[in-house]
């Protein structure tokens, strides 16, 4: 399905809920989407198939913002994935783009004055770097496990578009960052198909629970556990907003 240049999130959104849909009549959906706009924070689809009770899988491609291993100049996309499971103590969503940090990231510690905690892409020089500013200007972000990561913005990028016919990366109009175009793919899971002694449950609370022994807890997280803890905390004292941002829309007339 697809609906050119439609609101991104609200059409995520639909495709999601109908994954899940899908799911819960055949034990799995798949929904490919072609010719939409940027879903802004793709994380929200992999908690709302979660939320429904359904394994969630999601991506997007976007304009060719990540050089390849080996090269200098953007060729792939800096394709988000997400991957959710859900859980009553807290569901596991990992959300990641194909970069260390995402543009968004880079922004964030840009705005704080703030270095990088470990190397996110390389200067204008070609050296690697933790200055959020200098990868910003050399458009040189540093893809997750070198040309693993490469690699895997590639096929996300080739079975999105193959899956939707829409376009790929190489074919999105990069004269602006709007990325308009997009291709995007959406899968649920009802764990019900697949377990039918309802045991995927438990074997989740065992995964999470052999990642983070006694010792171990607070200091290793499983995905999504940190967005669970913002949420809390937000809900108790408010919604934070960077000081520059906020100066600028007090500015506002």
């Amino acid at each position: 399905m697809g609906r050119k240049k439609g609101p991104g999130n609200l059409n995520a959104y639909g495709c999601m809920d109908r994954a899940i849909a899908l799911s819960r009549e055949h034990g799995i959906g798949c929904v490919a989407l072609a010719n939409t706009n940027h879903w802004m924070r793709g994380g929200s689809y992999g908690w709302q198939a979660a939320e429904a009770g359904a394994i969630g899988i999601c991506w997007t491609n976007t304009i060719a913002n990540l050089p390849p291993w080996g090269a200098s100049d953007p060729r792939v996309g800096n394709n988000p994935l997400i991957i959710a499971v859900p859980r009553a103590k807290g569901h596991v969503v990992l959300d990641m783009a194909m970069s260390q940090f995402s543009y968004g990231a880079l922004a964030t510690y840009r705005m704080r004055g703030e270095p990088l905690p470990v190397e996110g892409g390389f200067d204008a020089g070609g050296r690697l770097t933790r200055d959020p500013a200098a990868i910003e200007a050399s458009k040189r972000p540093l893809p997750i496990g070198y040309w693993k990561g490469s690699g895997l913005a590639l096929m996300l990028d080739m079975v999105g578009a193959l899956l939707s016919g829409g376009c790929a990366t190489h074919q999105i109009p990069a004269d602006t960052e709007r990325e308009t175009n997009l291709s995007q793919v959406f899968i649920a899971v009802d764990p019900s198909s697949v377990d039918r002694a309802g045991t995927s449950v438990s074997v989740a609370d065992e995964i999470v629970k052999h990642l983070q022994p006694p010792a171990a807890r607070g200091q290793v997280r499983y995905p999504g556990e940190r967005v669970l803890q913002t949420r809390k905390e937000n809900i108790a004292n408010g919604i934070p907003v960077e000081p520059a941002i906020w100066r600028e829309v007090q500015g506002l007339n």
